[in-house]
């Protein structure tokens, strides 16, 4: 099965560059999830907003929510 690789920051594209400047600061790196997402810029943008709607807001802690969905991934048999 081919595999698809994180874009790195150092040759992201322009239109990359603020995402990334953000997830930088946010995260402390760019997380190779959203990495592999920006294969295609649009679909990491889209993705970045159902994302915050979904981890930042609500009543459970953003780290309870980050740990379900890994032992998801984990259950599921996913390579996260």
């Amino acid at each position: 099965m081919p595999a698809i690789h994180p874009v790195p920051k150092e040759t992201a594209s322009a239109e990359l560059k603020d995402v990334y400047d953000k997830l930088s600061q946010v995260h402390g790196r760019i997380p190779n999830f959203f990495g592999v997402l920006a294969q295609r810029p649009a679909a990491l943008e889209h993705f970045l907003g159902l994302y915050s709607a979904v981890i930042n807001h609500g009543t459970i802690e953003p780290k309870y929510k980050e740990l379900a969905y890994l032992k998801t991934a984990r259950v599921n048999g996913c390579e996260y």
